[in-house]
């Protein structure tokens, strides 16, 4: 033991992290005094660790329970402090003014989004009106950040669970002080309103500032280069064509887009390698200060300049956090990056938001990070050779370049692996490849150019490495093309049980932090996600609101109504490994369809009969339905039993329970699995359900 002596402090981010989620695992919200004797008996553990005559392993123990529960005490205060008022679900359209905030990247469904802070809600009194809304524009170019608007829309609460276990985009929606989600049904009006407070002012005016210097790029680009610069720039994805975000995602090349470690790493690693080369070129200056600490105060400045261009979303908090921690370890003349710097880091993330926990971002890039520079541990030191030729030592640097480049990708790869499967259900076959291909591109040219260009746009002077720029986002484009359009360049893998992503987390883990031969006992739980038998996939899915119903035939999920909820049915056969069908053929060869109600034919898999309309359907109907089907799903509430002998769900079930899913067992018995029961009642959840405390 006495090799891992080092490296028990390691632990305790991990600890806390556990603590964080089991506060966001639990179905019901635990109350405030609870989380707050929880802290106390957290000091309590620390301070008996420190001062009683334990063993130091029974010292250990105490320790990391502590940060356990500190990080469940946390995550509850957390929660506390960012509550706030989520939208009903209003029975029309209403209008609304306020704030535009900012210009969000564009949904699934397309549309420009813009987040507004509302002042005033038609039918919501002042302290029931969300703090937040995103709002949906449709062929409408978004205003400005800054400006006050009015506008008629359909305004909702965020969206549930799309299938039962899936994302809760609604506990994002929470921590994002973003209180309800809708559709505007007229172009935003500007109009007057009194000063906004400070803080908001502040924002907004960052914001604009970003807002202009992603037109300018745009405009200086060209819309195929441009959006993507823009994203990398500033975290917005408004400017980039459908197409391109989709061989992104295909190749594995989708997280160049999204503002993460790699690029605050590029852009910091860039700017202290050029500041410690200028330091060196002067002498005078070279013999009074220390370059490399003059490097990385630089550095650290130009981590917290782009975190604020890039509007701070939290992919790009953590990394501009564990970039920092990084910087400051050389400012006290300590190791750059190390496992030490990267638990600090992680500890530092999940103090500030505990929530991250839950995302995937965080989940990947500490999961990368830690198989990183685990690598750079074990990465054998080559002998340099003094007298030896240069194209030997050139052949050689080659060599150690190309074998370094090839083990990161793939122990990176490898680390990732488990979220992307279990997360998003899609392996990209051509992932490494691409990599190979865009990571040089990326780090010696596309992002020192456009970290130039950006900075030198508002003086009119970065069309020149802008253009530089534009050659290698053209060449990683046409890599994501290439990698796209192969055959078999997608996979979809069915999701796992829950249990096996925090496995395959603790196991990746292990094998990072661990010393020594038994390392290799977290490989097995590593692989948990991958080896994982999975349930036999759903017979039938419902949406949360009863408007869309699909049905399994083989891989294929069937839509009965193949232009509504799309995104939402696609979520769920992705989590099932299931290809969404997304045309009216192969659903109108099984079920006989008309504007308000589907029955099923005599090919159905399932025999199930559908009503559509928001409107009570009348006694004739339900009949015809029920003597079509053994399932009947209604999507208005309905009181009455109406069909002896048949399952019937409608708008009184989806309330209370959200999406479903059905499967029939070997004993012929229909089995329901809902949403809202795996969601349990916690402060992000609405409806009957979600009361919270």
């Amino acid at each position: 033991m006495t090799e891992q002596a080092d490296r028990w402090s390691l632990w305790t981010p991990v600890a806390f992290g556990v603590g964080c989620a089991v506060y966001f695992a639990l179905v019901r919200e635990p109350l405030t005094w609870v989380a707050i004797g929880m802290l106390g008996a957290s000091l309590a553990l620390l301070v008996a660790a420190r001062r009683l005559p334990v063993r130091r392993e029974t010292a250990l123990l105490l320790i990391l329970t502590a940060f356990a529960l500190a990080g469940f005490s946390t995550a509850k205060l957390r929660t506390q402090a960012v509550a706030g008022p989520v939208a009903p679900v209003l029975s029309g359209p209403v209008h609304l003014e306020g704030w535009v905030v900012d210009v969000a990247s564009p949904g699934q469904s397309g549309g420009s989004r813009i987040i507004i802070a509302p002042t005033q809600i038609e039918g919501l009194a002042p302290g029931a009106t969300p703090t937040r809304l995103r709002l949906t524009l449709r062929d409408v170019v978004p205003p400005a950040p800054g400006t006050a608007v009015r506008v008629l829309a359909l305004v909702n609460p965020p969206p549930p669970p799309a299938s039962p276990g899936g994302y809760d985009f609604a506990r994002d929606a929470y921590y994002e002080s973003i209180g309800g989600v809708g559709f505007a049904l007229s172009p935003p009006e500007a109009l007057e309103l009194s000063a906004p407070p400070g803080r908001l002012l502040l924002d907004m005016r960052i914001n604009a500032a970003r807002w202009r210097l992603a037109q300018q790029i745009v405009d200086s680009m060209g819309p195929e280069t441009g959006g993507l610069a823009a994203a990398m720039v500033m975290g917005n994805q408004a400017f980039i064509p459908a197409t391109q975000i989709e061989d992104m995602r295909a190749s594995g090349l989708a997280h160049l887009i999204s503002i993460s470690g790699l690029h605050m790493a590029i852009v910091g690693g860039f700017v202290f390698a050029a500041v410690r080369a200028g330091v060196a070129a002067l002498p005078w200056l070279a013999l009074r200060v220390s370059s490399k600490k003059v490097a990385a105060l630089l550095g650290l400045i130009a981590v917290g300049c782009y975190l604020v261009v890039s509007g701070a979303p939290a992919p790009a908090e953590r990394a501009a956090i564990t970039a920092s921690v990084a910087f400051a370890a050389v400012l006290f003349d300590r190791r750059a990056i190390s496992l030490h710097g990267l638990a600090l880091a992680a500890l530092i993330v999940l103090l500030i938001h505990p929530e991250a926990v839950t995302e995937p971002g965080f989940q990947m890039s500490f999961a990368a990070t830690a198989a990183l520079v685990a690598l750079a541990e074990a990465w054998p030191q080559a002998i340099r050779e003094i007298s030896a030729p240069w194209p030997i030592r050139l052949t050689q640097t080659a060599l150690t370049w190309l074998a370094a480049s090839l083990a990161a990708s793939f122990v990176a790869g490898m680390a990732t692996g488990p979220f992307a499967l279990q997360h998003f259900n899609r392996m990209a076959t051509y992932g490494l490849a691409a990599n190979l291909a865009a990571s040089p591109i990326s780090s010696f040219l596309m992002m020192p150019s456009l970290a130039i260009g950006a900075a030198l746009t508002p003086l009119g002077l970065g069309d020149l490495p802008l253009m530089v720029s534009g050659w290698g986002i053209e060449a990683i484009t046409n890599v994501a093309r290439v990698a796209a359009e192969a055959p078999g360049a997608n996979m979809l893998v069915p999701s796992a049980p829950a249990w096996a992503l925090p496995s395959a987390f603790l196991g990746i883990l292990w094998m990072c932090l661990w010393r020594g031969p038994l390392r290799w006992i977290g490989l097995p739980f590593a692989l948990a996600v991958s080896l994982a038998p999975r349930a036999p996939s759903p017979d039938i899915w419902i949406s949360a609101d009863g408007a869309q119903v699909a049905v399994r035939q083989g891989d294929d999920a069937i839509l009965l109504r193949p232009d509504v909820k799309r995104f939402a049915a696609e979520r769920w056969a992705q989590r099932h490994g299931l290809v969404a069908s997304l045309d009216e053929t192969p659903r109108d060869k099984m079920f006989a369809c008309d504007r308000w109600t589907c029955r099923p034919l005599p090919g159905a898999p399932i025999s199930v009969a559908a009503y559509w309309s928001r409107r009570a359907p009348d006694a004739d109907t339900l009949v015809e339905l029920c003597a079509s089907a053994e399932l009947v799903i209604v999507r208005p509430s309905i009181q009455a039993e109406p069909c002896p002998g048949r399952i019937v769900l409608s708008g009184v079930d989806f309330a209370q329970g959200g999406s479903v899913e059905l499967g029939r067992g070997r004993d012929g018995v229909w089995r329901a699995q809902w949403a809202e029961t795996l969601r349990g009642r916690r402060p992000w959840t609405w409806g009957p359900s979600g009361s919270g405390e």
